[in-house]
């Protein structure tokens, strides 16, 4: 029997997520975790998380959306948290059970020890709903810069950086810049090359075509750097979580222009293979900003793309 849990991503207004500690006599005691409890017969998952947080923490849920699903087996019982972010909510969150609860900033959620399940739901929370695939060729490098300045500026805080016509050091020379203008606005930067060169040139991880997915028999890099995929059918993602990607794309989802030939996945296929995935997926393939909510009620962390991001942003 699969235990079903709630559990809740809950935002403040500075970007902070909340805590709890579970008591030490419980299963996985003294680790920390997202805030939530078990469904009742009948509840759905919004159902069971109001409840929840209310009787945990003293909140009411004004806002909250489908974040991420994981199932994980434990040594004693196997569990699927159905994780949703909350946006607002009223009240003031207290341990309403005695238990210490914190407010911690995503960057610093790898200081805490959590239960093996709860590992995806940290880089989901980690991770924007938005990841811009940056467009091409590169021709110039000044207005390819500038187009993905104006993307950063507008928002966008997770860069692709697709290049595969420029020369070795031209490519060195994007990389680098790309890199300089991320870190400007707090962006995170992945190279779509090899895991080395990546490393090589400053990168905060890889970004592996399906191609070079397959040929990897471990995770290419450390821990401390991202590693995501691009996946197109459900033996690619199962490879993906062999290797233990951070996150990954899969697509197309929708018909789109620059691969036209490619058979669309559809909303419901999708949200199918998501629903295997034991990490964070992007919808990718004619995505744009108005898919946002689908994508996140089929199961996606949120959208991928070139057009929809590039020059522009979230917020525009």
């Amino acid at each position: 029997m699969i235990l079903q849990v709630a559990a809740g991503a809950i935002f403040n207004d500075q970007g902070q997520v909340l805590l709890s500690k579970r008591p030490s006599h419980v299963h996985q005691g003294n680790l920390w975790e997202f805030p939530g409890g078990k469904l009742n017969p009948g509840e759905s998952v919004a159902q069971a998380l109001s409840r929840e947080l209310w009787e945990e923490l003293g909140i009411r849920v004004l806002q909250a959306r489908p974040l991420l699903q994981v199932h994980h087996d434990y040594p004693d019982r196997s569990v699927r948290l159905h994780t949703w972010r909350v946006d607002r909510f009223s009240g003031m969150a207290r341990g309403q059970e005695g238990q210490p609860v914190e407010w911690v900033r995503p960057a610093d959620l790898s200081s805490y020890p959590f239960p093996a399940a709860n590992q995806p739901i940290v880089t989901a929370v980690r991770l924007p709903s938005t990841y811009l695939i940056t467009g091409g060729p590169v021709e110039d490098l000044t207005v390819f810069l500038d187009r993905l300045l104006q993307s950063l500026q507008a928002g966008v805080r997770l860069v692709q950086l697709r290049a595969k016509n420029l020369s070795p050091l031209h490519y060195q020379t994007l990389a680098r810049e790309a890199r300089r203008l991320c870190l400007e606005h707090e962006a995170v930067l992945l190279l779509n090359t090899s895991p080395t060169r990546a490393v090589e040139l400053g990168a905060d991880g890889v970004h592996l075509t399906s191609e070079r997915l397959l040929r990897l028999s471990q995770r290419p890099l450390g821990v401390d750097r991202w590693v995501a995929a691009s996946c197109h059918n459900p033996q690619q993602l199962a490879h993906a979580a062999r290797i233990g990607v951070d996150f990954a794309v899969l697509g197309p989802v929708l018909e789109t222009p620059s691969h036209p030939q490619a058979s669309p996945l559809g909303w419901e296929r999708f949200q199918t293979l998501v629903a295997q995935a034991p990490f964070p997926v992007y919808a990718l393939g004619g995505m744009e900003l108005e898919h946002l909510q689908e994508a996140w009620h089929r199961g996606a962390q949120g959208i991928a793309a070139i057009r929809a991001l590039w020059g522009h942003g979230p917020k525009s």
